[in-house]
Formats: structure tokens, C-alpha cells, sequence
């Protein structure tokens, strides 16, 4: 697909233009993507220009809120850490049920110093997922094979500053699991439906920032939770 029309597409979801590197591994996604489509499904969505707003918008749209100013590059020995707002240092990222690989990919090509880490039951679409990696030379990326509520109940299940969730199902009883990677002062960035916001103070103990509406929706929204313990909270 057409890097200038991949940029026209994702106008609304940003503030400023991603750069032509960024546009290139965006259409070598779309082409991996529609080729492992043919086989396993992955997406219900199959106009190039769809999946483009639909998730490669709405995940940028979720990266730019969490990392207002991409990370600059850092020593690798300083690469433990947060970064949200103005802080370069670099955090864990934990997306649960990536399915096709949103909004993770997008956020680790956004933000391509943070260590991520995909969580998906599906053999296929874990496959996939490597394979995503491996065409836009992604580093610090792990694929785990397994369902949440398998991972949560391990020893040593992982406790991270960030996790995301996107469209998942059995919302009610995913969402408190999630909770559970959370670490101190960690954040769960949601993208959902605006019918599930009145349930996220009742399934969580986390403190919500008011939600943002998703351009080109009119039921979509980002949710962003802190899991309040000790520290200062982070700002948006």
C-alpha cells in the first residue's frame, strides 16, 4: 500500500506525520498481514484501507497518549524503567490477547525502545506475530503462548509497568486478571467500547482517567487506569 496514502489515512489519529520508516513497516504489515489472513483468521477487516483506520489508527491513536514523545535512543544499561510524559526511561509492556497484533506492534514501532511482550493463546497467531517481527526487524520482543489466566497463575508471572488490552472477550472476568500484571503505580491502557466504561471502577480498584474518544467513532474509546499504591502517579 502507498506510504502518502497509509499517512493520509492515520491524519486523524495523530498530531503530527509518522516518518517514512515508520510508513514503510506499516505496509509491510499490511501485506503479511492480508497474505496470513488468506489462511487463518485474523481480522475480520479486509480493505487494506479499513485495517489502515480500524487498527493501525486506533493504535497509534493509543501510542501517542502514552508516549506523548517517542523515547530517545538510550544505553542499554539504562534501559530499565518508565517512559511516560517527559521520562526517557524505558518500561516493560505487556499487551494481553494480541491477536493480529494491535495496538502492540504499533505501540513498539511508535515507541521502539520499550520491551514488549505479546500475550496469545492461538498458535497460529502467535506465529504470526513472530513473523511480524521478524519482517520489521523488531527487537525486545517476546511472544508468550498461553491464555492470561494460565500466566497469571504462575510463579513467576510478570508484573509490568504498562499493559494493554484491546476488544477482548469475557471482559467482565479478563479484566480484574489483568489487574494482576500490574505493578505499583503501573497503568492499563484500554481500548473498548463506550457502553464498557461504566464497569471499570466496579471491576477494578484502579484510579480511571476520563476517556478519550476515538476519532472516526462514535462508540470507540481509550481508557487509561493507574494502579494507585505508592509514588506519584503519572500524568496524561
Amino acid at each position: 500500500m502507498d506510504i502518502a496514502k497509509i499517512a493520509a489515512l492515520l491524519d486523524p489519529f495523530l498530531e503530527q506525520s509518522l516518518p517514512p520508516s515508520i510508513l514503510d513497516q506499516i505496509s509491510i504489515y499490511i501485506d503479511l498481514l492480508l497474505r496470513w489472513n488468506a489462511r487463518i483468521n485474523l481480522t475480520a477487516i479486509r480493505h487494506p484501507e479499513e485495517i489502515v483506520t480500524r487498527h493501525f489508527g486506533e493504535s497509534f491513536f493509543l501510542a501517542r497518549h502514552l508516549f506523548p514523545t517517542p523515547p530517545k535512543p538510550c544505553h542499554p544499561e539504562r534501559s530499565e524503567g518508565r517512559v511516560l510524559g517527559t521520562d526517557h526511561r524505558t518500561p516493560h509492556v505487556l499487551d494481553i490477547g494480541s491477536g493480529a497484533g494491535f495496538p502492540a506492534i504499533p505501540l513498539k514501532m511508535w515507541a521502539p525502545q520499550i520491551h514488549l511482550t505479546m500475550v496469545e493463546s492461538n498458535h497460529k497467531k502467535a506465529a504470526f506475530l513472530r513473523e511480524v517481527a521478524r519482517a520489521l526487524i523488531l527487537t525486545d520482543v517476546n511472544v508468550i503462548t498461553d491464555r492470561a489466566e494460565v500466566l497469571a497463575a504462575r510463579p513467576d508471572s510478570p508484573h509490568t509497568e504498562v499493559v494493554t488490552l484491546r476488544a477482548v472477550e469475557r471482559f467482565e472476568t479478563i479484566l480484574p486478571l489483568v489487574v494482576t500484571f500490574l505493578a505499583p503505580q503501573a497503568i492499563l491502557a484500554l481500548l473498548v467500547g463506550s457502553a464498557q466504561i461504566p464497569h471499570l471502577a466496579s471491576l477494578t480498584s484502579l484510579k480511571w482517567n476520563p476517556p478519550i474518544p476515538i476519532p472516526q467513532s462514535h462508540t470507540r474509546v481509550l481508557s487509561i487506569g493507574v494502579h494507585e499504591k505508592s509514588g506519584t502517579m503519572y500524568k496524561f
